[in-house]
């Protein structure tokens, strides 16, 4: 799934410097999103591991 946050990312660095303002923001929307889900699911990963221990 990281993979899909850096592919997103990309596009929208690349129609950032082309010029395809609602392309990028579309694009860098998703990435967001896609971030903030991975750095949920880490801490919850993270949290569960130490109680397991």
């Amino acid at each position: 799934m990281l993979h899909w946050t850096i592919a997103f990312l990309i596009v929208a660095i690349a129609a950032g410097v082309l010029g395809f303002g609602g392309i990028a923001s579309t694009a860098a929307g998703i990435a967001q999103i896609l971030f903030f889900v991975f750095v949920v699911l880490f801490a919850l990963s993270l949290i569960r591991g130490l109680m397991s221990r």
